[in-house]
Formats: C-alpha cells, structure tokens, sequence
C-alpha cells in the first residue's frame, strides 16, 4: 500500500481491485425490510429450496406441511382427532377441529413476527414450531391466503395476498364446530410452474397418522388412519419381510420399532415431535448408540456396531420440549432435552433403549434367537471380506486421487460446518466415459457439483454378495467417492444423480447402476438420494428467424425437447420447413454451453424411488437375473416398430 504523505489519502489498497470503479457505501445502501420483503426475498431462510413439485423437499410441500403442523399440534394436546385436506395441483386447503386460533389474534398469528402461542409451554408442550415464523411464511409467498377461525359460535376470517391483508372481518356468529381453516395458493412467481403431486403429499399424510395413533386425516376425500403407529409405518416402508416380528417399544415421549431384514445396510425413520427428521439427529445417533450398547451386553458377546446394525430396519419419534433443529427446515435435530429439568435428548433415549429392549429380548426367545443369526451372518461376511475390503479401499483411494476418475466439488453433504441449504444442493453425476463428463465438468458448479467418470459397462451385480462391490474396480471405488462404505451418515452428497446417454447402451447402464444400489444401498434410494438426469433427446431449431438473423438468444431459436410429444410440438410451433431437427444420441455430443442450462438448478431430475408394492425384487430378478430366455420372448412379444422416416 502506498501513501501520499501531502494528502494522506490511500492511493493504492490491495484489497481493492485496479481498473474497477468505485462503488460507493453510504446510509442510502442500508435498508430495512419488512418480514413480508424478507421472507420474499429470502424465501431459502425459511422453507428451504423452492422446486416446481417435482421433488419431496421441494418448497411447496413445507409451506403444507407448516399448515399441517399447526393442526397436528392441536391434536397433540388432545384436541380434534379429525383434519380435512383438499389439495388441487395448485391449492391447498386445511380443516381441523382444534381449540382454534383465538379470534382477536388471527391476523398477527398469521402476519405478525414471533407471534404464536408455542412460546407459552401451557398451551403447547411440545410442538415442532416454536419460532412463530412458518405461517407467517405461508402467507408472504402465497398469491392468496385465507385464514379463518371458528370459537365457541364465533368465526372470523382474514385474507392476505402476498403477506398484505386484503380484508379482516368482524366477529360473526356461527354453528360450525370449533378448529382453524386456512387455505392457500403458493406464488407461481416464486414456485415457478409448479403443481402438488400426490406421491409426495400421501406418504407425508401417511407419516402424520403413524406418529398420532387415533388421528384421521382425510385427503382429497380418502381417509388416512392407523392403528399400531411405528409398526404400521414400517410395515409400509418395508421392501423385504422381516426376519422377526418387529419389537415395538413405547414410553412417555418416546416410541421405537425394530427388526431386521435380509437387506444390507441401515433403515432408519426419526422423528421429533412429529417433524419427520430425514437427516436424523441427536437422538437417532443415540438410539443407534444403545441399541448397539444392549445387544452386546445381552448377548455377552463383543459384537461390531457394522454387523449389529446391518440390515436393520427402526422407526423412533420422541417429543422434546425445547428441540433445536439444524435450520428452519427441521430435517436435522442439533440438540434438546426433554423438558426444563430433564434429562437430555440422549440420555433419555439411551436409558429408554437399554431398559426396554433388554427386557423385551429376555421374554421373547424366538425373536432373540433370530436376531442373533443375523447379526452372526453378517459378521462371517464381514470376516470373509476382511482382505478384500483392505486392498480395495487402498485402491480405491488411488484410483479417485491419482486418475482422476473423481472431479471432486468443495462443499460436501457430510459437512459439519456451513449453510445447511448449500450442503443439500451438493450432487455428484456418474457419467459414462471422458467424453460425457469432460462436458459437464467444463460448466458445473465447482462448489456443490461433482463429477464420477465411468469405464465401460458396470458389472451385473444381481444375485452376489456385497464381497463384488470391493473385488470390481468401477463399484469399488463409486462406494469410495460417495463414502458410504460404512455408514450413509457419511454421505459425501445429496444427490447422486445417474447421467448416461438417451440410448439403448445409456439405459443398460442405468439400469446395472440402478441394481448396484438396490442390491447394496437400498436405504441410499429410500432417503431419496439418488436420481436420472433427464436430457434432451432432440433439438429443434428455428432455421427462419437464424438466416435473418433474428435470433434473440437460445430460448428465442432453440427448443430442447425431452419426449416425442415434445418434439412435435416444436415442430408445429416453429413449422415443419423451419425446423432443424438434431437427435442427441449421447451426452459427448452435447456442447458444454448447450449444457449449462441441463444441470442448473432448474434441472429436470428423476427420484429413484423403492417402496413395499413396486415389487423390486421380482422386477430385478426378471430384467437382471439369469432367466435370459424370458427376457428375449419378452422383448419379441412387446417389441413396437415405429415410423421414423419424418426425423430424415
């Protein structure tokens, strides 16, 4: 730095930037904004990514769910057993039958800061919202809101639009039974073209009865209602029978299933005071703890955690009075204790672990018994890989460092420290050969997006031990770029996103990748990890407005369609003599710019789901096992030649 002594002004600063103009900073750059504009401007502070629908974490399902909350936590305290949603592809509408909201404070509970009744533990022992804010989040990013509440035969109503009240009414009489009412349509502006799915909005009911036993709610006219709790929760969930009848254990403030299931890995659901905990928390890192503590102690017998716990299959939900979660979103449960006095959060499911499990194994045999054998089974196949397993991971670690087979990203989903939101966006795409991932490497997002580059066809791993993902060098050394050898708590990123060509060798090796994680890491699918890259199978180009030079940028010339009906669709539009058609054949032929637009964050991705009635273990053994003659009849019986001579 240098200085002009006659002036004493600074000529040169190193942390200013040579030849950039100066920006000025005064009073007029500080601005204020109402929660209305903040949360508008925000919105990730609140609800977490936006979407358009298509994914389970998308923003239009928190703003339900904050709804949903709300009447779930009526009910906890022991009011209403009945709520009334309707969901179109747009709107949403709730009806419980609570206390209601008390009428002279309708509209700062829903357009006030930190106003809510959750801050008085009277009223709300031990509710998931507790900051006041979700409702109000509703509100400033829905287009249209209403709430109304209904108190022993009174009933008011209050209407907002993007947080500003439209109209509050008076204090009116009514017969209608006590309980709050509220409905509303997200901002399309913000949610861009989206629309509510029922594929995620069920099992998000579903999970709502399974956690409040007694509890009907009823969706777009079908009821939703359960009897046995965290035992109907996994009977749902549940892709393979289980070893045993599930142990169901339930105390004050705590409920647990457990069982085992001839699958590898671990299956875990958690909750905390009804908020479905996707990334678990303190008190899952706990249960897991004891459960592993108490097998050993009961069996006498020094067990590994790895083998104790492979293949399990539990559900646990406490209630906590004071929960503190990771962010807004509440996916992840950072710490708590169980009231003003009480224990911690871990202490208390630790102790409830060790007394109730003990005594359920010592007074159910049968159910020891079976444990036992798969907890042996899983140490001598533990045992038998025990070589292999070491000279893979030091391969492996060579392979991803020194090949460079991995393009690695800076921010990863197993980081402890930074913003929650960044860590959920980090995704890693398995492309297969250079040529693919050389196009997307070239404009991806260096900080959350990675690159996997594949050799050739995966191995069909259908039918063989887990021992193949250590002896084959491709499986190898992915399970070592995602790091979930050991646990999936160690997952290096949120999306594991299959990128292959749009053609018969592309879906072949999606689908060999696609049974490498069922097979191994179904729990890997079921948290909603894992996904297909969808990319355009043709482009078509508006030759007219190219040659006269009329081009306004690649959306005004170009349209990427993903399907056939796509594709004459932009024909129509553009004209059949205008339009250059160009079929991708695979991922290398597409330029790096084109690219760009496939894997920002509006990019068309397919969640690879598992549930209990997709029957997955008959469709791998059918598409991927030995029954080759099968397959080949199959394919003459359905096999469709199609007129292609429009594409010369």
């Amino acid at each position: 730095m240098t200085i002009d002594t006659d002036t004493n002004d600074t000529l040169f600063n190193e942390d200013n930037i040579e030849g950039r103009a100066p920006a000025n900073y005064s009073e007029d750059d500080i601005k204020s904004l109402d929660w209305r504009e903040h949360i508008r401007l925000r919105p990730g502070m609140y609800i977490g990514k936006l979407g358009d629908g298509t994914g389970a974490d998308d923003g239009i399902y928190v703003l339900l769910k904050e709804v949903l909350d709300n009447s779930i936590d009526e009910y906890m305290m022991g009011f209403g057993k009945r709520i009334v949603v309707d969901v179109t592809e747009t709107t949403v509408t709730v009806r419980d039958y609570g206390r209601g909201v008390p009428l002279g404070k309708l509209v700062d509970v829903a357009a006030r800061m930190n106003t809510g009744g959750k801050y008085d533990s009277k009223a709300f022992k031990k509710s998931v919202g507790l900051n006041g804010v979700g409702i109000k989040a509703v509100n400033a990013l829905s287009t249209d809101f209403e709430i109304r509440s209904v108190r022993d035969g009174s009933m008011k109503t209050a209407t907002f639009c993007c947080g500003q009240l439209v109209r509050e009414s008076d204090i009116e009489p009514t017969e209608e039974p006590n309980g709050t009412f509220v409905q509303f349509t997200p901002d399309n502006s913000i949610f861009r073209d989206y629309h509510f799915r029922d594929e995620f909005i069920i099992p998000l009911i579903k999970n709502y009865t399974f956690l409040n036993v007694g509890l009907s709610v009823i969706l777009n006219g079908k009821r939703f209602y359960s009897r046995n709790g965290l035992l109907d929760l996994l009977d749902e969930n549940m892709t393979k029978d289980p070893l045993y009848p599930a142990i169901h254990l339930s105390g004050e403030d705590i409920e647990v299933a457990i069982t085992h299931a001839n699958q590898y890995g671990e299956e875990y659901y958690s909750f905390v005071n009804g908020q479905h905990t996707t990334q678990g928390g303190t008190h899952l890192t706990a249960f897991k703890d004891a459960v592993t503590r108490t097998v050993k102690e009961f069996y006498s017998k020094n067990f590994e955690a790895s083998d104790i716990r492979n293949g399990i299959v539990a559900a646990v939900a406490i209630k906590v009075q004071e929960p503190v979660f990771e962010s807004q979103t509440k996916t992840k449960l950072g710490s708590g204790s169980m009231g003003p006095d009480g224990p911690t959060v871990a202490k208390f499911v630790g102790d409830f672990i060790k007394r109730e499990l003990d005594n359920y194994l010592h007074r159910n045999p049968n159910t020891a018994e079976a444990m036992l054998r798969k907890i042996q089974e899983s140490e001598r196949e533990r045992k038998a890989m025990a070589g292999v397993t070491k000279i893979a991971r030091e391969k492996a670690k060579k392979v991803n460092v020194h090949n460079k087979k991995l393009l690695d990203c800076t921010i990863h989903f197993n980081d402890t420290k930074g913003d929650p939101e960044v860590r959920e966006s980090t995704s890693i795409f398995i492309t297969e050969g250079d040529s693919a991932a050389g196009s997307i490497t070239k404009i991806r997002d260096v900080r959350t997006q990675a690159v996997f580059a594949l050799r050739g066809k995966p191995l069909n791993s259908y039918g063989l031990t887990k021992k193949v993902v250590y002896e084959n060098d491709e499986f190898n050394a992915l399970q070592a770029a995602l790091n979930i050898e050991d646990s999936l708590d160690d997952l290096r990123y949120n999306k594991v996103i299959i990128a292959t060509d749009a053609d018969v060798d592309g879906m072949h090796i999606r689908l060999l990748l696609l049974t490498f994680f069922l097979q191994f890491f179904p729990d890997l699918v079921k948290r909603g990890h894992v996904y297909v890259l969808q990319t355009p199978l043709f482009r078509v180009t508006n030759t007219k407005t190219v040659k006269r030079g009329r081009s306004k940028g690649r959306d005004a010339d170009i349209t990427y369609c993903y399907s056939e009906d796509e594709r004459l669709s932009a024909i129509a539009r553009v004209g059949q003599n205008n339009a250059e058609i160009t079929r991708f054949k695979g991922l290398g032929e597409i330029s790096p710019d084109e690219f760009r637009g496939f894997i920002g964050p509006d990019m068309r991705l397919d969640r690879v789901n598992l549930r209990k009635d997709d029957g997955v273990n008959d469709v791998l053994e059918f598409y991927m096992g030995k029954n080759t003659m099968d397959r080949q009849n199959f394919i003459i019986d359905n096999l469709v030649i199609e007129d292609d001579t429009d594409l010369i």
